[in-house]
């Protein structure tokens, strides 16, 4: 990444010469600096204009957890894609093996659940409020489930996206 003599972000876009706006941040907790020259269209899901975006790092957030495996400190990661997953910090990468160094304890996180004070409207059972690892909210009954190989819900089947 391109950064000024001072260490700072860079301030014009390297395409057309413009500024960058201010630091955007995604649902996922990414963050990003585009071409103040361009922007997105909703409509279109297109960009117009200048369509340069500046990707800035996710820092690893440290957790209050052990690793299962060595008992090493634990942070939550977010990969250049968004997904958000817990890894032990004994571990690392060797670009010249291309393979993992010390503990490979890796745990994806698909989402979070929080009970809600509702009954369901199908079944009667608690819902449950489930935030997906995008940031998409739901409203959802605790006794519904999926079954993967089937490819099909299990329980009772009651959704409602927020």
């Amino acid at each position: 990444m391109n950064t000024n003599n001072s260490g700072e972000q860079p301030n014009v876009c390297p395409k057309c010469g413009s500024s960058l706006s201010e630091i955007v941040e995604t649902p996922t907790g990414r963050k990003f600096r585009r071409c103040s020259s361009g922007s997105w269209n909703k409509e279109t899901k297109k960009t117009e204009g200048c369509d340069f975006v500046l990707w800035l790092p996710v820092e690893p957030e440290a957790l209050d957890e052990k690793c299962p495996k060595c008992g090493s400190p634990l942070v939550l990661m977010v990969t250049r894609f968004g997904k958000k997953m817990k890894k032990c910090t004994a571990g690392s990468w060797d670009p010249k093996t291309k393979s993992a160094v010390g503990c490979d304890y890796v745990e994806w996180i698909n989402g979070t659940t929080e009970e809600l004070k509702e009954e369901c409207p199908d079944c009667g059972a608690p819902l449950v409020l489930f935030t997906t690892s995008r940031g998409k909210k739901m409203k959802k009954c605790s006794k519904g489930g999926w079954d993967k190989e089937k490819r099909m819900a299990t329980g009772c089947t009651y959704v409602q996206w927020l």
